[in-house]
């Protein structure tokens, strides 16, 4: 692979390189993640929703403790939380698997991207995100500077930004766009395996008792059932991206901070997997995709619509199905709120024993150890007395 462009960067100093240098694929798209100017205001990029410091998540304390991200013109937000990007080049594009009767892969929470391409360029044009207001507006600012329009041309063809696509409205420089994007996203920058967890697989990281714990009740099918959405090969197995890719409906409540904020018509429901065009069978109502548990622990709040906000909650609601003592919501004091969508709730993956509180921890702990190691002081910095995160 090639080196990349240290995320460190100065950003400013690399766009003002003279015409006549170019670039890799990889490194194109580094460059265009990182860049804010194809945001209406400058004041946006790809990394801020996806900030390569905190585990390719949004750690931005604007809106509601993190649980949705704040567009471009600081004030608009979604009703989703922004997804990691670390590990998302594991998923396949989107597809339905006859045999399995599911639908697997794509980006996005819904899928409706089939593919890191295709999810790279919604963004730009998203009036609640980057706001710019079509393809045409992000393929000009990409020609205004040098560096990217010397590097689009050698890479993608002198004629890149005179071609007309199959269907006149979307320039294939655009579609370019997210290409270089995607390349960027299947470096090892997104996926390094090099967490305690893998380490530990190589005989290079002693997990604490209680860690080990963790993982055995992980991939235990007679204690929880985790592993059934969260893995995708054997037990133990070299580069696990701790999801399979499908879509499932856990009975995770909406979020009534967010829907405090008054951005949702009366009424909101999300409707997951059912929002996505390719997909019609109301069976699929209230789905979502399968997070990867890779840096789980540093990429919160969690559930699409951050509606928790500490891991341990996280298990405890799935406890909750299954252990009578786990009435209440620890965050709140009160008991879980109804499912959103109540009617698809997959009940058969819920099912599980009971957790004592020592079981719940030992998940805690293992979950812990599939944090990247870069990302490790992060850990350590939630741990120190006083400190929010």
């Amino acid at each position: 692979m090639k080196r990349m462009i240290p995320l460190s960067l100065i950003l400013p100093a690399a766009l003002q390189a003279q015409a006549g240098q170019t670039l890799s694929e990889e490194q194109l798209g580094e460059l265009l993640f990182l860049d804010p100017s194809f945001s209406v205001n400058r004041s946006m990029s790809c990394s801020t929703c996806h900030d390569p410091g905190n585990g390719f998540s949004d750690q931005r304390e604007n809106v509601g403790a993190r649980m949705v991200s704040l567009g471009d013109d600081l004030h608009s937000i979604g009703m989703r939380n922004a997804p990691t990007a670390s590990y998302a080049n594991t998923a396949p594009p989107f597809h339905f698997d006859a045999k399995r009767k599911e639908y697997v892969g794509g980006q996005f929470l819904d899928g409706r991207a089939r593919d890191l391409a295709e999810q790279a360029i919604g963004p730009p044009v998203n009036p609640l995100e980057m706001a710019l207001p079509n393809a045409v507006e992000v393929v000009r600012r990409v020609k205004a500077n040098p560096l990217y329009k010397e590097s689009f041309e050698h890479l993608y063809g002198i004629d890149i930004f005179e071609r007309r696509g199959e269907d006149n409205t979307t320039p294939p420089a655009y579609i370019a766009f997210g290409k270089a994007i995607e390349a960027f996203e299947h470096t090892g920058e997104f996926a390094p395996y090099d967490s305690k967890y893998d380490r530990f697989l190589k005989g290079e990281y002693d997990m604490t008792i209680l860690e080990d714990l963790g993982r055995t009740l992980f991939f235990s099918n007679n204690n929880v059932n985790c592993s059934s959405c969260h893995k995708l090969k054997m037990e133990d197995a070299e580069k696990e991206p701790f999801t399979n890719h499908e879509y499932r409906n856990i009975g995770v409540p909406a979020n009534p901070e967010l829907l405090a904020l008054g951005q949702a018509k009366p009424g909101f429901i999300d409707h997951g997997l059912l929002e996505n065009p390719a997909v019609s069978d109301k069976k699929y109502d209230g789905k979502f995709k399968n997070p990867t548990l890779r840096n789980v622990a540093v990429t919160g709040p969690y559930m699409h619509n951050g509606v928790f906000k500490e891991l341990r909650t996280v298990i405890a609601f799935y406890d909750h199905y299954n252990n009578p003592g786990r009435k209440l919501n620890p965050e709140t004091g009160k008991s879980w709120r109804q499912p959103e969508v109540p009617a698809t709730v997959d009940k058969k993956e819920l099912k599980a024993q009971p957790l004592t509180d020592r079981k719940v921890d030992a998940l805690v702990a293992f979950l812990k150890t599939l944090t990247d190691k870069r990302y490790e002081p992060l850990l350590e910095a939630q741990e120190k007395p006083g400190k929010a995160y």
